[in-house]
């Protein structure tokens, strides 16, 4: 098999804003397009870890929908394992798993049926399946109780657990983690971080993490990609980026300095920002 997990090359996504479609429509003039993603390039080595940081808006669940087979590319092109996602989109699928915040589910089944369901569709079945959905549902902090109540009694993030685990449960190669501890309170994202630590070293998984938190992504990732208005505009490892950044005689600097100096705002007010629109 390819040794490279993933390779992103060149690749750009445009939409048509659906807010001035029907009016320029009515007036006769051409669609106006939104570029959601632009001339990206990103690669993944086998067994890497490597951190995609930005605000919303930024281009990061763009960019996943366009390797998960979601979404078709304007330009340019996506292997996953030297597999092409537009020419070979049922092996890719067969090799990957996305975990995102906006998970879905069956609200009137359990934890467990949920995952069953989920593995059915990828053609796994049988008493192993259960019994591994159940041990990573309790690797992640799920009591044991709550594996066979509705999940429409759970809260958001033992929902976000479910999803994780979902994720997990085929034991995909290559993984594309959305956002996965949004909404987690600080001892469930540990736990969560724990078990990504795990499957990294237990199964040789290659992953691709979008995330709001630097210290997350200080602390998982091999390398880091900074991705602003639809293009990545830094790369590397943490230490080397962070080595970028002047700052005072005796401060050590971050992730979040970095992202200032590139980008002239914090996080936070990027997502402020975001918002306002």
């Amino acid at each position: 098999m390819n040794n490279t997990g993933l390779n992103v090359t060149n690749v750009t996504k445009t939409f048509v804003d659906r807010k001035a479609f029907n009016l320029n429509r009515l007036w006769g003039r051409p669609a106006k397009t939104v570029t959601a993603v632009e001339g990206v390039t990103l690669r993944i080595e086998r067994g890497g870890v490597v951190g995609l940081l930005g605000p919303n808006g930024s281009g990061k669940s763009t960019l996943v929908r366009l390797i998960s087979t979601l979404l078709i590319p304007n330009s340019g092109y996506i292997e996953v394992f030297g597999h092409d996602v537009q020419r070979e989109e049922l092996t890719v699928k067969t090799l990957i798993n996305r975990v995102s915040v906006e998970a879905s589910f069956f609200k009137k089944l359990s934890p467990i049926e949920n995952l069953l369901y989920a593995a059915r569709l990828y053609g796994v079945r049988g008493k192993e399946i259960k019994l591994r959905g159940k041990e990573i549902l309790m690797e992640l902090g799920l009591e044991e109780s709550r594996l066979y109540q509705p999940m429409e009694k759970m809260s958001r993030g033992m929902q976000q657990k479910v999803a994780i685990a979902r994720g997990f449960l085929t034991s995909p190669i290559l993984i594309l983690l959305d956002e996965p501890t949004t909404g987690l309170d600080p001892r469930s994202k540990r736990q969560v971080q724990a078990f990504i630590r795990e499957l990294r070293k237990e199964h040789d998984a290659t992953i691709l993490l979008t995330t709001h938190d630097m210290t997350e992504a200080d602390v998982l990732c091999d390398r880091v990609a900074i991705i602003e208005s639809g293009r990545i505009i830094a790369k590397g490892t943490a230490e080397e980026l962070k080595g970028t950044v002047v700052e005072p005689e005796g401060d050590k600097p971050t992730l979040e300095d970095v992202f200032i100096q590139l980008t002239g705002k914090t996080l936070q007010e990027k997502e402020m920002g975001k918002n306002e629109l």
